[in-house]
């Protein structure tokens, strides 16, 4: 067993290297690395989001120990690869928040998201990569990926006056997607979803949320027609289908 009376955050590391210990860890622990686990670093972000949608506050407790350990065990992997370790990421981020918080922690007369973005800015301008849109990880999901993209391309200047111009272009990609060759047909409806999430960005939505409360509704009400019929719409035609969604839908007006 480790030392329990040592501070929390020294536990869970000494329990990573024992896991990580090649000749006393866990089989599966030691057969990770920087790429396989990665997968399960995005699944336990989402499941942080998860917990605080539904304001589970004990179970957001428990994800945020997965996502924690996410960390611990990155930061192990690179400690045995010689490149960093734990008290590296946490002196990195620690000293990322004070750099672009200069109106705390230095002497800059005004703070706020503006100058959080200068900063950001200045960093970005000073690394290799120096373009606007360095910096958007691949890993994000697609439409977080694809408004962040369009934020940064309209920090420059690139982007529609209004909200009329996002509005029109799904027009225009609808009718390419209607008219595309198969083999096209992806990248169309590609273009259509960038459309659609540029237009919920000049109307203040955010894409992803929006999208995540629709999978949730349209769970909800299909789980309620299950539950009409009996726990399955088996053997029902798409009439009668259609029929239970309405019933549902007019429950949901009902309740409000």
């Amino acid at each position: 067993m480790t030392d329990r009376s040592v501070s929390p955050i020294l536990r869970l590391r000494a329990v990573m290297a024992r896991l990580r210990d090649p000749d006393a860890g866990c089989e599966w622990d030691c057969a990770q690395t920087f790429e396989t686990i990665a997968p399960y670093t995005i699944e336990e972000a989402y499941e942080v989001a998860d917990a605080c949608a539904r304001g589970d506050l004990e179970e957001l407790k428990d994800e945020l120990g997965d996502l924690l350990l996410q960390v611990v065990l990155d930061s192990q992997m690179a400690e045995e690869a010689g490149a960093f370790d734990f008290d590296e990421v946490a002196t990195a981020i620690a000293d990322k928040m004070e750099r672009r918080h200069p109106h705390i922690f230095g002497d800059a007369a005004e703070g706020g998201h503006h100058l959080w973005e200068v900063v950001k800015a200045q960093e970005r301008a000073a690394k290799e990569d120096a373009s606007a849109l360095a910096g958007v990880a691949l890993g994000l999901p697609a439409l977080m990926r694809a408004e962040k993209l369009q934020k940064r391309a309209a920090r420059v200047g690139f982007d529609w006056p209004d909200v009329e111009g996002p509005r029109q272009k799904i027009d225009e990609e609808l009718a390419e997607v209607a008219e595309a060759a198969p083999e096209d047909q992806a990248e169309e409806v590609g273009d259509l979803l960038f459309a659609v999430v540029n237009w919920a960005r000049h109307l203040g939505v955010d894409p992803e949320a929006a999208l995540r409360t629709a999978n949730g509704k349209f769970e909800r009400r299909f789980r309620s027609m299950e539950a009409k019929a009996g726990g399955t719409l088996d053997g029902l035609n798409l009439d009668q289908q259609e029929q239970l969604w309405e019933a549902v839908k007019g429950d949901e007006r009902g309740q409000i």
